[in-house]
């Protein structure tokens, strides 16, 4: 298997295409907004390829962003010089980050804290979320919860063909340690991606390719794992890593979420460390 995110990361936007980024991020500064956060200092934990990141930054706030994926990252830089933006991105995991100083919030965004498996773990990240807050200072994220993940995604296959690339995601949810393995296949057309160092994805010699044959495509094959958090064991970790709850919302709704909510939004403030 490949790491995580690693070829996944140069086709990431073209499958996520059918996201409502501009939606989720006037949902998210409306959550900032109605908190006085107006502008200032904002870290993103796991922020992928920059598409929100980048939708913040132009929305007036100083950006940062934090993901353990160098691949995931350089597209984020090349988003950020078309934008010509001032955001700040940084290689680091999650559960260690470092920032210069405080902040006056952090999201996390599309599932990224249900990729941290281990409770223990993300106690470790709320804790440092809490350390870089400032007085009052806000963190909102979401999760996917146990419902999506058992009665919804479970041992299910998606697969898609598309004209440069196919993929075929495989879903398997173990209910005793409430972990989910995603299988992802990707097939790639030749000569549609290039590896880190600006390569093409043909291994071989330049005299071996054909640029005529339109029709090879390379396989490349990863597994995420994520694990299912319920809200209750949300709110412990929050408690415990010093922070107060605020609220929780059925996603991109001001409606409290229910246990048929499939993603829930949490907001949580920094409350005198």
């Amino acid at each position: 298997m490949e790491n995580t995110y690693s070829k996944f990361a140069l086709v990431y936007d073209s499958l996520m295409d059918n996201i409502p980024y501009d939606d989720w991020t006037e949902y998210l500064i409306s959550i900032l907004k109605k908190n006085d956060i107006n502008d200032g200092l904002v870290a993103e934990l796991g922020c992928g390829t920059g598409n929100i990141t980048e939708r913040l930054s132009a929305a007036g706030y100083d950006m940062i962003g934090i993901d353990n994926s160098p691949e995931m990252l350089d597209i984020a830089q090349e988003k950020k010089a078309e934008a010509n933006s001032q955001s700040l991105y940084l290689c680091q995991d999650m559960r260690e980050f470092e920032l210069y100083g405080t902040v006056k919030a952090v999201i996390s965004l599309c599932d990224s804290i249900n990729y941290i498996t281990k409770p223990d773990d993300l106690l470790t990240v709320f804790k440092l979320v809490n350390n870089y807050l400032d007085p009052h200072g806000l963190f909102i994220f979401d999760f996917n919860t146990l419902h999506y993940y058992r009665d919804v995604v479970a041992d299910s296959t998606i697969a898609e063909d598309r004209e440069d690339l196919s993929f075929i995601w495989d879903n398997y949810f173990d209910e005793e340690s409430r972990i989910n393995e995603l299988a992802l296949s990707l097939f790639i057309r030749e000569g549609c991606i290039s590896d880190s160092d600006g390569n093409d994805s043909n291994s071989g010699d330049a005299s071996d390719k054909n640029v005529e044959d339109d029709n090879l495509f390379r396989k490349y094959s990863e597994l995420h794992l994520q694990r299912a958090y319920t809200l209750t064991e949300i709110k412990e970790l929050i408690e415990k890593s010093g922070m107060e709850f605020v609220a929780d919302f059925e996603a991109f709704t001001d409606e409290p979420s229910t246990e048929m909510s499939e993603r829930i939004y949490v907001i949580t403030r920094e409350k005198g460390k």
